[in-house]
């Protein structure tokens, strides 16, 4: 081979190489896809390195996975852990900050199926993924959903955080004199009355506490009742998770009910209530509340 052919070939194999490293020069870090829980699929050139969240729960898990780090902007409503207070607030989920959003240029908008901010953000070309969890099979899904999103091995991020939820929970359980797992017992979550049902995140951990949910799962997971109808019911133990609530609001007739009249009530304070009702990374926590309120409450002697 002479001089100019052996140059030639060098350069081919030069060029070639040359070629595949622009190519992985420009591939994407690590592509990922999934899909929320509209049923609409979003894809991803690589994890959201800027992401913007609408839903407290969902803050909190990312934080939970250690990586708070990523949040550019939360809604009004997120406040925990104590590092998001100093985030740009953009709204909520019924009155989103549009322009707000845009101007952060986040990767990803994570919010509630529910919210209204959806199309408006994607027609402006902002990516969405819509996550709203309302069990304890939704919040474990959604971890796993999250931990996809930040591109974090299961066995480090949603898995790990379920096992510890679980884990809780049960202990929690486990805590409970007999006395107290046989109370009947009711959930506000709103004025209205809004209860907690079996159905709802809240009633899960209530029935996994052992105790008795005087809100049947045929009225849904968080119904409005009428006043009447605890009345009826005479719940031991009454549980207010309503952070607007000043104090135990009163219903015609509730006087007689037994967990008025003996003051069974747990009045859960502002940050308390942000525990008990977020189905997220902090429903052990959530857990060991009621049940201290149990212990403390139920009838019976201690």
């Amino acid at each position: 081979m002479n001089f100019s052919s052996c140059s030639l070939a060098l350069w081919e194999r030069v060029g070639v190489r040359a070629a595949l490293l622009l190519l992985l020069a420009v591939a994407p870090a690590h592509a990922l896809q999934l899909t929320d829980d509209r049923g609409v699929s979003v894809s991803f050139a690589q994890s959201p390195q800027r992401i913007v969240s609408l839903l407290p729960s969902l803050t909190e898990s990312v934080c939970a996975m250690e990586q708070c780090q990523r949040l550019v902007g939360v809604d009004r409503y997120s406040n925990y852990p104590a590092s998001v207070r100093s985030l740009p607030v953009l709204g909520g989920g019924l009155d989103p900050n549009i322009e707000g959003i845009v101007a952060l240029r986040p990767d990803v908008v994570l919010l509630a199926t529910s919210s209204r901010a959806s199309q408006r953000l994607e027609s402006l070309g902002i990516k969405v993924v819509a996550l709203e969890p309302k069990s304890h099979a939704d919040v474990r899904r959604v971890l796993g959903k999250i931990g996809v999103l930040l591109d974090i091995p299961e066995a480090a991020g949603a898995a790990r955080l379920w096992r510890t939820i679980d884990a809780s929970i049960s202990a929690a359980a486990q805590s409970l004199s007999p006395r107290a797992r046989r109370a009947r017992v009711y959930f506000e979550v709103n004025r209205g009355p809004y209860a907690a049902g079996e159905t709802s995140f809240i009633g899960e951990t209530l029935t996994r506490l052992g105790v008795n949910n005087v809100v049947p799962a045929s009225l849904g997971p968080f119904p409005r009742l009428n006043p009447e109808f605890v009345v009826r019911a005479n719940p031991d133990v009454i549980m207010v998770g309503n952070r607007s609530m000043q104090a135990m609001a009163s219903y015609p007739g509730w006087g007689s009910i037994k967990a008025v009249k003996e003051q069974r009530i747990c009045v859960f304070g502002v940050v308390e209530s942000d525990v008990v009702v977020r189905p997220g990374p902090r429903m052990a926590e959530a857990a060991r509340l009621m049940a201290r309120c149990l212990e403390d409450k139920a009838p019976g002697t201690p």
